[in-house]
């Protein structure tokens, strides 16, 4: 364990390499009336998870913030996903199926390599993954799961009940050693091609129902379908197919007379702090293919820039930025045929194409920003009431992790508190953000209350790799640097998965918190 003198040093010099920290932009002030809003606008107070949490000192924000560097399927049948919101499960059924899960994983593990996978067989479904162990502390890593530690004991799973509640999007192959591509290009294909055709179905009709879209995208949307599905999921547009167009114009016709009416006060005196420091952030972020392009450049400042001024009470914070990338990339992909996400080029979208995209993107924006807007009020209380909540339910659910933090003195918001603020976007490739982002919009309180649980199950995700770092220093960089640069849709439905079961188990139990 490092002395207090060598982890001083430590958190000197990997400051010193990243420049600039986590600034607070507070107090952009808005005109005491605004002519371009008609009425009052009345905004949801964001809802916290209830989940009680140990009360135990931990670092003040501004501690962390004085010492802390900048935050920069396959299965059958992914179409029958549950509606989170609507349906329960048993717990007797979900520690069955998953207590089956780990058996059959364990023994395919031990079995050799066989050169051609069979079709999955219409009946048995594969669930997320669960520690083997009958005390339901819950949840173990893929690494883990192979290599149990002696002192853990194990015991005989329990025969399995199919149940209909679970996603099947954790239909996956458990062995990181398959092939993606394994299932065959016109299985794959037919397969694909039966969802998209259930999609523009739901959309075309004259009413969406809304349950059934979500039910569909919590497995993943399609990429034809992603732009208009995002669209009415966040709620930027309406159910009814005949509304859609008066809406759209409608409101991009706001956002640039929101443009005009503020824009050109960036370099008052009053503003010039803020968008000095978003005109600083905006090339830190990635991919930097796309960063890197003046004309996106641009409209990243706007938005922002009318986002911070139209919401004084936070201003705008590093970490909200982040957050444009992935609705501008659905949104653009629609015009573009773009199969790499980091490599998207928009010199060849017309202007008027890209003055849409822009509206688009800031009001969806907009509309997930409602639901935590407490990340980034002064202090970041959201923030700092979700760190302290993920540390008491990695408590719960693998108390051999959390000891060994502990015991190392690694701090969750020492590598957490980016987990919150940009909702794990410099942890995972832009791909999987997105395709995590399908989920989080299918979710109820997805972004604010369903990220906890995914936070967890990524902490839990790196179980063995933990366990094994014995210094602080090195325990940090590898919190701080997860390998994820090769993840895949695979990896993200694995991670939902589990944190779907998390979610079932935790979230209406409290008493799971209780020893």
């Amino acid at each position: 364990m490092a002395s207090d003198g060598a982890r001083k040093q430590f958190w000197k010099r990997s400051n010193s390499k990243v420049p600039g920290s986590i600034q607070h932009v507070y107090g952009a002030q808005h005109p005491p009336f605004d002519p371009l809003l008609h009425g009052t606008l009345l905004k949801s107070t964001p809802k916290v998870p209830t989940t009680p949490v140990k009360a135990k000192r931990v670092s003040t924000f501004q501690e962390f913030e004085s010492n802390t560097s900048d935050a920069w399927d396959a299965g059958e049948d992914d179409d029958e996903l549950l509606a989170m919101a609507t349906e329960s499960l048993n717990s007797e059924v979900v520690m069955e199926t998953a207590h089956r899960v780990l058996r059959n994983h364990s023994q395919r593990q031990s079995q050799p390599p066989q050169k051609e996978i069979p079709e999955p067989e219409p009946q048995p479904i594969a669930e997320p993954l669960v520690a083997p162990s009958g005390d339901l502390r819950l949840v173990k890593s893929v690494s883990e799961s192979h290599t149990p530690c002696p002192s853990e004991s194990t015991s005989d799973p329990v025969p399995l009940q199919r149940s209909q509640s679970l996603p099947h999007s954790a239909t996956v192959s458990l062995s990181r050693t398959s092939d993606p591509h394994v299932l065959g290009g016109s299985a794959l294909s037919k397969r694909e091609a039966s969802r998209l055709d259930k999609f523009k179905h739901l959309l075309a009709g004259p009413n969406t129902d809304l349950d059934e879209l979500r039910k569909l995208s919590w497995s993943g949307i399609p990429k034809p379908v992603r732009p208009m599905t995002w669209k009415l999921l966040s709620g930027y547009l309406p159910a009814n197919v005949d509304r859609r167009p008066a809406t759209l114009q409608r409101k991009q016709k706001e956002y640039f007379a929101f443009i005009e009416h503020y824009y050109n006060s960036r370099n008052d005196e009053a503003h010039q702090d803020t968008y000095r420091q978003i005109h600083i952030d905006i090339p830190r972020m990635s991919p930097e293919a796309l960063i890197l392009q003046p004309k996106v450049t641009e409209i990243f400042e706007r938005i922002l820039f009318i986002w911070a001024i139209r919401h004084p009470a936070s201003g705008y914070v590093q970490g909200i930025n982040d957050l444009v990338t992935p609705f501008f990339v659905v949104f653009i992909c629609e015009y573009i045929d773009q199969e790499d996400m980091d490599e998207v080029d928009v010199s060849s979208v017309p202007a008027e194409v890209l003055r849409n995209i822009e509206a688009d993107t800031y009001w969806c924006m907009s509309k997930l920003l409602d639901g935590i807007q407490d990340n980034y009020t002064f202090a970041q209380p959201g923030i700092q009431m979700k760190v302290k909540m993920l540390e008491e339910l990695v408590s719960r659910i693998d108390e051999r992790v959390h000891r060994h933090l502990d015991g190392h003195e690694v701090q969750y918001l020492q590598f957490a508190f980016r987990w919150m603020n940009n909702l794990l976007m410099r942890e995972l490739p832009l791909r999987c953000t997105i395709r995590l982002w399908d989920t989080y919009q299918s979710e109820p309180e997805g972004f604010s209350h369903f990220h906890l649980y995914v936070c967890a199950a990524f902490l839990v995700r790196w179980r063995r790799e933990i366990l094994e770092e014995r210094d602080f220093q090195e325990l940090l960089l590898f919190l701080q640097n997860l390998p994820t640069a090769h993840w895949d849709d695979q990896d993200v439905s694995l991670l939902l998965a589990e944190a779907y079961r998390l979610k079932f188990a935790f979230a209406d139990a409290p008493n799971h918190y209780k020893k």
